[in-house]
């Protein structure tokens, strides 16, 4: 039998390529985004006590609305904006579920969605395979910003969508205020919709703010936002987080999600509506892993690799320049094998062939993983 296939151009991802070298190679992984420290106790006793009380089953498809509301409060504490966690809000099984959700519940065919590379590896995929065309923008190097001028050169009639990521997964960059406001002039009067990718919201450094899509009511109007429950509380193994929209895109979207997901983790979604008051949790997440991209920073000065600037997220990009002259996927491949440190090229994050010698690392590890690894890289020698 023949199949034609939805994603042609899609092959195994870069992830599973060098997490297998990874382990094959038994090499430290700071190429995947997930913390290898343990999360908070508490919010597991809350777990395992709602399976204990027997919130085991089904759960409205919507999420549970005590957990709705839970977040409908911690928006109205962080932006100043009122969420209605009847029509606003869904549970999700993770935000890239959500993602996918949002692009397949609008996206026609021969629609167009811009969205700016290096990207996360998803976004693209999932417009494809609703039949719809990517409009690809890259960022500019070495600060990853955004040239809205370009933007507003790659509107057309087609343009459906615009897609944005901040904090940014790879990059670390994240919006200004400035940014959403030329944003806003952009899309202003137009039918184009947004798509905003917020996962990292809690983590931005240096004393920066997070420019939330939720504080400009006219960009909110028209778009879908994703949150992780999973890098919030260093638990990305639950794959669950949630999508706010206004109701009548939350009402698409709810069309698509009941016949996907339909019901998302119940006992976890217990202990989240009990643990998300404590607002402690969430509001010290930038200074710990803040200290952590210092501390990994201040190892890697005796590398020859030199920092790109990260202003949020799990990640800082390297450049290897004085190091080697192989290509990013070679050279990432080289340092799993011989120095048994494992990263994430970035051309990874690129549809076309774009190789500035730059490799992303997760810094969200424990001290003694991340002293471990620039030692491997320090008797790594090409």
């Amino acid at each position: 039998m023949s199949i034609k296939s939805k994603l042609p151009n899609t092959g195994q991802t870069i992830f599973s390529v060098m997490s297998s070298l990874a382990v094959k190679h038994n090499a430290i992984n700071l190429g995947q985004g997930f913390p290898d420290f343990p999360m908070n106790e508490t919010l597991i006793d809350l777990v395992n006590t709602a399976m204990k009380n027997n919130h085991n089953q089904y759960v409205h498809m919507d999420g549970l609305i005590s957990l709705r509301e839970s977040i409908s409060e911690k928006i109205s504490f962080l932006y100043q904006k009122n969420i209605n966690p009847e029509t606003e809000i869904t549970i999700t099984p993770g935000a890239t579920y959500a993602i996918y959700t949002a692009l397949t519940s609008v996206l026609q065919q021969d629609d167009e969605v811009i969205v700016f590379e290096p990207a996360y590896d998803s976004y693209i995929p999932n417009i494809e395979i609703n039949g719809a065309k990517a409009i690809k923008i890259s960022l500019q190097y070495p600060d990853y910003k955004i040239n809205w001028m370009e933007v507003k050169e790659n509107i057309s009639d087609a343009t459906r969508m615009i897609i944005i990521n901040s904090p940014n997964n790879p990059t670390g960059n994240i919006l200004e205020a400035n940014d959403l406001l030329q944003l806003q002039t952009i899309v202003s009067g137009t039918g184009i919709l947004i798509m905003s990718d917020e996962v990292y919201e809690h983590i931005v450094f240096d004393g920066r703010q997070h420019a939330s899509i939720l504080k400009y009511p006219d960009l909110f109007n028209r778009s879908f936002i994703s949150f992780s429950f999973g890098k919030v509380y260093n638990c990305t193994g639950w794959k669950i987080g949630y999508c706010i929209a206004p109701a009548y895109l939350m009402n698409e979207f709810r069309k698509v999600h009941q016949f996907n997901c339909f019901s998302c983790n119940s006992p976890v979604q217990f202990a989240l509506a009990e643990f998300l008051k404590e607002k402690k949790i969430y509001l010290e997440l930038g200074n710990i892993l803040q200290q952590k991209r210092d501390f990994f920073y201040s190892l890697m000065k005796e590398t020859k690799f030199k920092a790109l600037p990260s202003q949020g997220s799990y990640f800082q990009l390297y450049n290897y320049s004085e190091v080697s002259e192989l290509s990013e996927i070679d050279f990432a491949k080289l340092l799993t094998e011989k120095a048994r440190v494992a990263t994430i090229p970035l051309s990874s994050f690129y549809r076309a062939s774009v190789d500035k010698n730059v490799l992303r690392f997760c810094f969200a590890k424990k001290e003694s993983t991340l002293t471990e690894a620039v030692e491997r890289l320090l008797r790594f020698n090409p």
